[in-house]
């Protein structure tokens, strides 16, 4: 493992992040710059289209530091920008690369001081980020790390694409630092919402962020590449079903039934396992999408093969996909990953069902890659 403590600049707390900014609201805060010329009124000259699309490309096509870099705005407009606004509200403080060099995670942090944190995998061909929607967790599940401080506050829609933006960059230019195994330039091909916080308690600011993700002149990437995770607001998947992009749906599952489910994932009590499991299948009905379950195993608590058979009991007749994860354990915890051995047994039980299952290769766990653990270690 490799630990690179990192001491840039802090971002100042007043400067305006250009990343919360649609484009209309740009372009008012190119407006306001110092240097922009008045009119016979008195008042502020609009601004050329030309010149918004011009920043926005620099944002989110280049993935420019610093406004100098900005090459074909004029130097007073750079000038301007740079002592009003920041383009990144992040500031990585530390960096985590896995032995095997193909996971590296990073803690970032906020204006306000808050802490994020952000997770890069690399596969064959995937470019994969786990990023985080919120600082900390106020869904208390029994056996994840971010829920042990509660939650401190939502992410801004420009705070969740800076974390995209930061390792698109560091894909982008070989120069970057650390190392990690792989060959670049190459690009992210895949975003998972999987990281610190709930986001469907984020509803808004976590689909401004994706829709600014997937918008031709933001970042560009494909709405099925996009995954979002839910513990199971069911509102909220309500929601989702009418939002008219094709990313994809996951749910924290982690039981077939609501005794069980209701200590590991509170929010189950007020939203129980049928209900969650209605939504679901409303889902299903109006975008015609496969939703993935999430089930993390624990040993002794939630991988009796009973419990296998009782969720193929569950999911018969729903489109979907049962992802098994290896628990990344949090230390002194109570809560244990499930041995190979049955993690494949309960993996064997639930194809046998006909329902289709696989095991997520198990990533980072000597970098405390699991949500919310390396923040925690920065903390204590």
């Amino acid at each position: 493992m490799k630990t690179i403590p990192l001491s840039p600049p802090a971002v100042p707390p007043t400067a305006r992040s250009l990343l919360d900014c649609s484009p209309q609201e740009l372009a008012e805060v190119v407006k306001a710059l110092p240097h922009q010329r008045e009119d016979a009124g008195g008042r502020a000259a609009s601004v050329p289209a030309y010149r918004i699309r011009q920043i926005q490309e620099w944002i989110y096509k280049k993935y420019a530091r610093s406004f100098e870099e900005m090459s074909n705005l004029p130097k007073a407009m750079r000038d301007g920008l740079a002592a009003s606004a920041t383009l990144t509200p992040l500031t990585p403080v530390e960096q985590r690369v896995s032995k095997a060099g193909d996971t590296q995670k990073v803690l970032f942090q906020m204006p306000d001081g808050e802490t994020i944190e952000a997770v890069l995998m690399l596969y064959d061909q995937r470019r994969t980020l786990c990023i985080s929607s919120q600082a900390g967790c106020a869904m208390g599940c029994s056996f994840c790390a971010t829920a042990q401080g509660g939650l401190r506050r939502n992410l801004t829609a420009g705070e969740i694409v800076a974390q995209v933006l930061f390792f698109a960059r560091y894909l982008r230019n070989a120069g970057e630092r650390p190392k990690m195994r792989v060959k670049r330039p190459t690009t992210v091909t895949n975003i998972v919402l999987m990281g610190m916080g709930e986001p469907m308690h984020n509803y808004k600011n976590v689909w401004t962020a994706i829709r600014r993700l997937t918008a031709a002149d933001g970042f560009g990437l494909g709405a099925r590449h996009i995954t979002l995770s839910t513990v199971g607001l069911v509102p909220m998947i309500d929601r989702m079903a009418d939002e008219g992009l094709q990313v994809n749906l996951a749910v924290s599952l982690h039981a077939p039934n609501n005794a069980l489910r209701s200590k590991l994932v509170p929010p189950s009590r007020r939203y129980p396992v049928d209900d969650l499991l209605a939504s679901v299948r409303r889902y299903i009905a109006k975008t015609n999408r496969r939703v993935t379950f999430e089930y993390a195993l624990m040993r002794g608590v939630n991988d009796n093969p009973s419990l296998a058979e009782d969720l193929a009991d569950k999911l018969h007749g729903i489109l979907c996909h049962v992802n098994l994860i290896p628990l990344n354990p949090i230390p002194d915890s109570s809560f244990q990953p499930t041995s190979d051995r049955d993690t494949q047994r309960f993996a064997e039980r639930l194809s046998a069902r006909g329902i289709s299952t696989t095991v997520r290769i198990r990533r980072g766990i000597e970098i405390d890659a699991g949500c919310g653990q390396l923040r925690n270690a920065a903390e204590s």
